[in-house]
């Protein structure tokens, strides 16, 4: 499929029976990519449609679900994330990820033109996707430090990696658009390319160290677990 099959739009109240769906995909995504994510409801799914904060996608043909992406807001409006960016497996590799990412963008530009926008990815897609829009990769400090934003990673895995680092690094790679401060993006999307070697291994390394972490051993556990996080500290 391509990006032209889908219809993408800003979410209203037509569209609250879709966020059961769109949190039950949250769940099987993250178990599928053994990764940590921050958990939604569905009542919070539906808020931010009704606020008119969000962006959903279907198919033209079939009218299937199949993208979602939402606005949260932070330290009083000065900072705006794009978050629960989610497309349906059956419709992944053919682009929508990145036409959502576009919509929720403007979308955020529209409502919250003086906000500078953030994420934090583990993937090398988002990345090229966040760069084409005009984001920069920045250090943690650059981001928001309201704690409510915080306490949304309690539910990743890697929450004791964040808070022994204090918040200043993590798993995930930060990246920031500033509307007063900010490149071109087609500046961006040539440093992505410059450097999106570096930038793989990084995230290889990241996925390494996940991985360690996450395994389990009953018998060493605790004493292995706080061995990797002492040398973590490190890096």
């Amino acid at each position: 499929m391509q990006q032209n099959d889908f219809l993408i739009m800003t979410a209203n109240a037509t569209h609250v029976d879709f966020a059961q769906i769109i949190c039950d995909e949250y769940e099987s995504s993250a178990k599928a990519r053994g990764t940590g994510i921050a958990k939604r409801s569905p009542d919070y799914v539906k808020q931010k449609m009704l606020e008119g904060k969000s962006v959903i996608a279907f198919e033209k043909a079939t009218g299937i679900w199949a993208g979602f992406c939402y606005i949260e807001t932070w330290s009083h409006g000065e900072y705006v994330a794009n978050s629960g960016l989610i497309v349906a497996p059956q419709y992944r590799k053919a682009g929508l990820a990145k036409s959502i990412k576009q919509e929720i963008f403007k979308l955020s530009r529209k409502l919250y033109p003086e906000a500078k926008i953030f994420g934090l990815t583990t993937g090398l897609a988002v990345m090229k996707i966040n760069s084409d829009l005009g984001y920069e990769p920045v250090t943690y400090s650059e981001l928001t430090q309201d704690d409510a934003f915080w306490a949304g990673c309690k539910s990743c895995v890697n929450y004791d990696i964040l808070m022994s680092k204090e918040r200043k690094n993590c798993m995930c790679t930060a990246m920031l658009y500033d509307p007063k401060d900010h490149y071109q993006p087609e500046e961006t999307a040539e440093m992505f390319r410059a450097n999106s070697k570096v930038y793989e291994r990084w995230l290889r390394i990241k996925q390494t160290w996940r991985g360690i972490l996450g395994k389990k051993n009953e018998a060493a556990g605790k004493e292995k677990k706080s061995l990797l996080l002492s040398l973590f500290m490190q890096w």
